[in-house]
C-alpha cells in the first residue's frame, strides 16, 4: 500500500515446476544467441533498472570484470519500464538485461521476451532462498535471477499515536476504529493513490485469495474468492469514511511531505521504501516506528508476498546477444556481498532485502537508523518475524500486465468513490476470463 509502481514480490510464482502445456500462448526456448560472446573482446550487456543504488552496483562490476561490461540506463519506475520493453521487444532492440519484479515475468514468458538461463543459473540454486528463486521461474524453467525478498510491516509516526491514545494496530478492524480517531484530528491513517491499486491486491493476498490459479489443463481466474471480497470489505470502509488520503505518487515530494509533516499517519510498507523516507524527510526523523501487518480478526500473522521491488529479478531478454554473459552478471549483482549491501542500505540503494538464503542477516543494514531514532533496535524483530510469514502460494496469470493496467482504470474510479470494490472485481472476473481467451490461453471462471 503506498507503493510508488505496482508490485513486486517475493511469493511463489506458482507455475513454476508445472509442465502443461497450452497455459502459456507462446513459450520460446532462449535462442541461440547465446554463443554469440565466443568472439574475441570484451561484451556490452545494455541493462535497464530503476532502483537507487544500481549505478553504483555497475560501476563496481564493471571495475572488477574485463570480459563483460555493464551499460545501465535508469528508468522511470516500474511501470513505465514495461511499457519502454513492451516497445524495445516489438522494435527488436531490447536491452540484455532488465530489472522486473515477479508478478511480471509470466506475461514477458508468454510473449516469448524472455531467455531460458536455467543452464547457466541453476548450479546457485542453494544461495537463494526458496520463495525467491521459485519467483525467476515459469514451469519449471529460469528466466532471471532473483533480487530481493519482502518483508512487509507497518511504518507509523509513533508522536502521533502516542498523542491521541492510540496503539499500533493489531488488526484491520482496529486499523479501522484508529483511522476513525485520527480523521477527527484532520489526519489520513492511510493513502490510496488513484493509480496503484496493489493495496487491493496485498490485502487479497494476506487474505487468502487466488486470482490466477492452475485447474488441470487450464488457468482458473477468481476475482470474488472469500479472500478478495474480505479485502474489499476492509478497504471499501476505509474510502467511505474519508480515512484514506488521494496523493498520486506523480506528485512523489507531495506524497512524501504528507507523512513527514504528519498529514498521513502510516504506511504498510517494505525495507525498500523507507529509502524514499530517509532521502525526502526534513521533520520527522525518530518519530517513526516499525509494527506488524494488522491481521484478519480472528486470524494469525500471514504476509502478503509485496510488491514493487520485493520480488525483484533481474531477467534475460531473448533479444540478447550474450545470455550466459548476461545470466553471469546477474547472478553477480545478486551475490556479491558488496553490491547486496549497496542495494540493502536505505542510504547508498533501495533498502531491499536480498533473495540470499541468509537474508535476515541483512535486517539491521536494510532499515534507517535516522528514521527510526530509538525504535530501530524493535524494528529489526518485526522486520526478520514478517520474513516467516510472508505468502508463498500467489500466482502469477499470464496476462498479468495487461490486467493490472485495467485493473488500474478501475481503482481510480474506486479511490474516488465513483463505483464500488465488488463492482470493480466483478468487471476484473469478467474482463480476464475474456482476455485471456482472445490470447488463445484455456481459461476457466
Amino acid at each position: 500500500m503506498n507503493f510508488t509502481s505496482p508490485r513486486r514480490r517475493f511469493a511463489s510464482a506458482a507455475v513454476a515446476g508445472i509442465a502443461l502445456t497450452g497455459l502459456l500462448s507462446a513459450c520460446g526456448g532462449s535462442g541461440s544467441g547465446d554463443d554469440a560472446a565466443s568472439k574475441s573482446g570484451p561484451v556490452t550487456l545494455p541493462f535497464w533498472g530503476w532502483a537507487n543504488g544500481q549505478e553504483a552496483v555497475v560501476k563496481a562490476f564493471n571495475a572488477s570484470h574485463k570480459d563483460i561490461r555493464l551499460k545501465y540506463t535508469k528508468v522511470t519506475d516500474q511501470l513505465t519500464m514495461q511499457k519502454q520493453l513492451t516497445n524495445a521487444v516489438k522494435a527488436g532492440n531490447a536491452p540484455c538485461l532488465v530489472q522486473n519484479t515477479a508478478e511480471y515475468v509470466t506475461s514477458w514468458v508468454s510473449q516469448d521476451a524472455l531467455a531460458d538461463i536455467t543452464r547457466y543459473v541453476e548450479g546457485e540454486k542453494d544461495e537463494f532462498n526458496t520463495g525467491a528463486w521459485a519467483s525467476a521461474q515459469v514451469q519449471g524453467k529460469l528466466y532471471g535471477v532473483p533480487t530481493s525478498s519482502a518483508p512487509q510491516f507497518t511504518i507509523y509516526r509513533t508522536d502521533i499515536f502516542e498523542k491521541y491514545g492510540l496503539k499500533p494496530p493489531a488488526t484491520w478492524d482496529e486499523f479501522i476504529a484508529a483511522g476513525k480517531v485520527l480523521k477527527k484530528h484532520g489526519i489520513k491513517i492511510t493513502n490510496y493513490a488513484g493509480e496503484d491499486p496493489s493495496t487491493l491486491e496485498v490485502l487479497a493476498m494476506q487474505a487468502g485469495a487466488h486470482w490466477y490459479a492452475i485447474d488441470g489443463n487450464a488457468w482458473k481466474v477468481d476475482f470474488q474468492d472469500e479472500g478478495t471480497l474480505k479485502a474489499a470489505k476492509v478497504i471499501q470502509e476505509i474510502i467511505d469514511n474519508d480515512l484514506n488520503a488521494k496523493l498520486s505518487f506523480a506528485d512523489y515530494a507531495a506524497v512524501q511531505r504528507s507523512y513527514d509533516t504528519g498529514a498521513t499517519a502510516t504506511r504498510q510498507i517494505s525495507t525498500w521504501q523507507m529509502a524514499g523516507m530517509v532521502q525526502n524527510f526534513t521533520k520527522s526523523f525518530g518519530d517513526w516506528a516499525l509494527a506488524p501487518w494488522p491481521t484478519y480478526r480472528g486470524e494469525a500473522a500471514k504476509t502478503p508476498a509485496g510488491t514493487n521491488l520485493t520480488g525483484s529479478v533481474t531477467l534475460v531478454t531473448k533479444q540478447c546477444e550474450n545470455q550466459e554473459q548476461a545470466a553471469k552478471a546477474a547472478l553477480w549483482m545478486s551475490t556479491n556481498q558488496d553490491a547486496v549491501k549497496t542495494m540493502a542500505s536505505p542510504e547508498t540503494g533501495n533498502g531491499v532485502m536480498p533473495a540470499l538464503k541468509d537474508s535476515g542477516s541483512y535486517v539491521g543494514e536494510s532499515i534507517s537508523r535516522k528514521l527510526l531514532g530509538k525504535n530501530y533496535e524493535p524494528a529489526q524483530k518485526v522486520v526478520t518475524d514478517s520474513l516467516g510469514t510472508v505468502t508463498t502460494d500467489w500466482t502469477y496469470g499470464p496476462n498479468w500486465t495487461a490486467m493490472f493496467t485495467e485493473l488500474q482504470a478501475g481503482w481510480a474510479k474506486v479511490v474516488n468513490k465513483q463505483e464500488k470494490v465488488t463492482d470493480l472485481l466483478a468487471h476484473m472476473q469478467e474482463w480476464t476470463v475474456k482476455d485471456l481467451k482472445s490470447r488463445g490461453i484455456s481459461v476457466k471462471g
